[in-house]
């Protein structure tokens, strides 16, 4: 029997940005701007369904302002507590990643996963933190120190690596390690960035560890950063490198797919990449 999985992503520009109200104005007005896609997604009974990186905030690493640091939130916390009604509501895993405050001076950047009842399951803390080019990272997140989880939800094993982890196969064989069938990369990258590797690199980490994945990346220029213009092209791509559904470069959108899971086992069932790695060589990647 088939294992159908429908699964959405929303790509979104700003609502507010720098300037047009305060944080917390600015946080409610890009939630609230999400609310009619999350809800058209359930009644296109989608089952599981990711948002971009940060999504309830600019993307405000090009700048140094730690006024910024007033948008971390605990996790579990209010956002998600916001999300896991709706998870309910549509029956619908949510993905929600935000910007998280675990304490005073310890902030990550974070993905919250959310089952299907509602019911909150963990969280991922990105790992790979950049510091070049205008990803001025490490001043606003310290490096995830969760490892690779995968989360069982209603519909699938789901696991979730943050934009800047794609360019680490690493972290994306423990995801298939640990038993991910779908992995989401909520992300945001820019025109003149790594818009070269963006249909390259995710792909081969679905062919290499034989899973799903869904990618995620925001769309148009913030300002005040204008860091450059973000191009969403959000798309879903299966275990074979096939790029099955792709969202616009420029418009707010929500990209709906429906994909058999049973895919996984009949690609594996082909190309043993699990079978025959070699770990007892691998030494030197950990090697100081």
């Amino acid at each position: 029997m088939a294992r159908i999985v429908k699964s959405g992503l929303i790509q979104l520009s700003l609502a507010k940005t720098e300037g047009e109200g305060t944080i917390p104005e600015i946080m409610e007005a890009m939630l609230q701007k999400h609310i009619p896609y999350i809800e058209e997604a359930g009644r296109q009974g989608v089952q599981i369904l990711c948002f971009q990186e940060i999504f309830n905030t600019p993307y405000f690493c090009p700048g140094q302002d730690s006024a910024w640091y007033a948008s971390a939130e605990s996790v579990p916390g209010p956002t998600t507590e916001r999300m896991q009604v709706y998870a309910k509501k549509y029956d619908m895993v949510i993905i929600v990643p935000v910007y998280e405050k675990d304490q005073a001076g310890v902030l990550y950047n974070t993905a919250a996963v959310i089952d299907a009842d509602g019911t909150y399951l963990g969280k991922y803390r990105k790992n790979h933190i950049p510091q070049t080019g205008g990803f001025w990272e490490k001043y606003f997140f310290k490096p995830g120190n969760l490892g690779y989880p995968v989360f069982q939800t209603k519909y699938a094993k789901v696991g979730v690596y943050i934009c800047y982890d794609r360019h680490f196969p690493d972290g994306a064989r423990c995801l298939g390690l640990n038993g991910a069938e779908i992995v989401y990369n909520p992300s945001a990258t820019t025109v003149g960035q790594s818009q070269n590797l963006w249909k390259l690199e995710q792909p081969a980490h679905a062919v290499a560890n034989g899973y799903f994945m869904g990618c995620i990346n925001r769309v148009g220029i913030e300002k005040p950063w204008n860091l450059g213009r973000f191009y969403g092209t959000s798309y879903f791509v299966n275990p074979l490198g096939e790029i099955f559904a792709c969202a616009s470069e420029d418009k707010d959108e929500l990209l709906v797919a429906e994909f058999d899971l049973d895919l996984i086992e009949q690609i594996r069932g082909k190309w043993q990449f699990y079978r025959d790695r070699r770990p007892e060589t691998y030494g030197e990647i950990t090697a100081p």
